[in-house]
């Protein structure tokens, strides 16, 4: 119980839930306990939690929206750390809306149309957050976060700073942030003025390819594999016949074989397996070699 007696010295507002399944904050609805459980709800009560697992070594991990992230079945040692509504503010500064790293991108996306803002489109269907999103430069349908991100506000382990956007080394699926081990607390999205029944008229469209094409009716971790150079991860998986390949609850969706899906009771071991045998049998036809998306944490049970 050290870090939770050295949290409330620090700040005794500060609610810590022990054993907290990690199932209930991941797309993938698997995951094993947490330790230690906080949610968040500003950036000094972040601080404190950050130094409360520093002196006492547990390890952190952030979770946003969760829809990036495999959490093993023996759940993850340390302090898990949601940034949930509290922390999601969102307010506009002329043509630019700042987001705090608890707002769910769908979410931001929606206000930007509400404001007449267009740019963020594209992000009406992602289900992460935007600090998830801008750590990992989330994407879809030809959009990135990093080309609409002015500014990051960031911890870099002694203080907060706000990163240029050019400044982060956007690249597919990569940040500096990544590289740095920074924590994301809030971005900066420039965007342009437009009208907001054209930019509706978008999201309908992106939403209506996304119930189209991708297994939305299934928890899932969006794409599980990062798209491999000079080729479509789940082109591959499709022409190596592995649609609606299932190890336990976890599936290759015949939808759409990119998703990876909880079709009922999946563990994390599941998936964990699955992925080896797509990659196997995908790298034995075609040599080439897939490797995950989702951020994989924790022990196995």
């Amino acid at each position: 119980m050290m870090f939770f007696e050295r949290l409330n010295r620090l700040n005794a507002q500060i609610r810590v839930q022990l054993n907290v399944p990690l199932s209930r904050y991941t797309t993938l609805r698997v995951g094993g306990p947490a330790d230690y459980f906080v949610e968040i709800e500003d950036e000094k009560g972040l601080m404190d939690v950050l130094r409360a697992g520093k002196e006492t070594g547990e390890d952190v991990l952030l979770l946003g929206n969760g829809s990036n992230l495999l959490v093993r079945d023996g759940g993850f040692r340390g302090v898990a750390v949601h940034f949930g509504r509290a922390f999601s503010k969102v307010e506009r500064q002329g043509d630019h809306l700042y987001a705090q790293a608890g707002a769910l991108l769908s979410g931001l996306s929606v206000r930007a149309r509400d404001e007449g803002l267009s740019g963020l489109e594209f992000a009406q269907g992602i289900p992460g957050t935007v600090g998830g999103g801008a750590y990992m430069n989330a994407g879809a349908y030809g959009g990135e976060l990093g080309a609409l991100i002015k500014t990051v506000r960031i911890w870099d382990g002694r203080e907060i700073r706000q990163i240029p956007g050019e400044q982060m080394d956007f690249s597919y699926r990569h940040t500096r942030a990544m590289d740095e081990r920074w924590i994301i607390l809030g971005a900066l999205f420039a965007l342009q003025a437009g009208d907001p029944r054209a930019i509706d008229a978008a999201m309908r469209d992106y939403a209506a390819r996304r119930r189209d094409k991708q297994p939305l009716e299934y928890p899932s971790a969006g794409s599980f594999f990062k798209r491999p150079a000079g080729h479509f991860a789940g082109a591959l998986i499709e022409q190596a016949g592995l649609k609606g390949l299932t190890v336990g609850g976890a599936q290759v969706s015949e939808k759409h074989a990119g998703f990876l899906i909880n079709v009922g009771n999946a563990k994390a071991a599941d998936f964990l397996l699955l992925m080896e045998q797509v990659r196997q049998a995908v790298y034995e036809r075609f040599q080439v070699r897939l490797e995950p998306e989702v951020r994989i944490v924790g022990s196995d049970a």
